[in-house]
């Protein structure tokens, strides 16, 4: 099955989209880019790739798996909805880049995805209020 960004969007519930994000077969260790190190590290620092990281964030509002509400308030990463190989990688396979094929998560999520522990994410939506990010700037009152 070949997930896409697309259908991910579609869904409503932060859980659906979680169960559709995560690896599929439930392995840890299979082997993907991720556990060559020197080309995981090499890619991650690229400009190119913070490049098409800063794509991502926007395109899915800072937004833990693009869901409004799910604000990703440290560490964001960009998780392909269907592994990359090393081959992929070094071949620069169109699918490395494909905006269909990655989207926001945070750490925890990210974590959960790969692992399948679904409770280790805070799954509270923030709820945001005026200025609330703005210490100088208070609500009405």
């Amino acid at each position: 099955m070949t997930r896409t960004y697309s259908e991910l969007i579609l869904l409503p519930t932060f859980r659906e989209r979680f169960e559709y994000a995560k690896i599929a077969d439930g392995r840890v260790g299979k082997d993907t880019f991720g556990f060559s190190r020197y080309l995981n590290q090499s890619f991650y620092k690229s400009p190119l790739w913070r490049q098409f990281r800063d794509k991502v964030i926007l395109r899915d509002k800072g937004c833990d798996l693009a869901m409004d509400g799910y604000d990703v308030e440290k560490r964001a990463y960009i998780h392909h909805l269907n592994p990359i190989t090393k081959e992929q990688l070094i071949n620069n396979d169109p699918a490395v880049w494909d905006l269909e094929n990655v989207v926001l998560v945070s750490f925890d999520t990210h974590q959960a995805i790969h692992y399948g522990n679904y409770d280790a994410i805070d799954k509270d939506p923030i709820i945001r209020t005026p200025n609330d990010t703005c210490p100088w700037k208070t609500a009405a009152v």
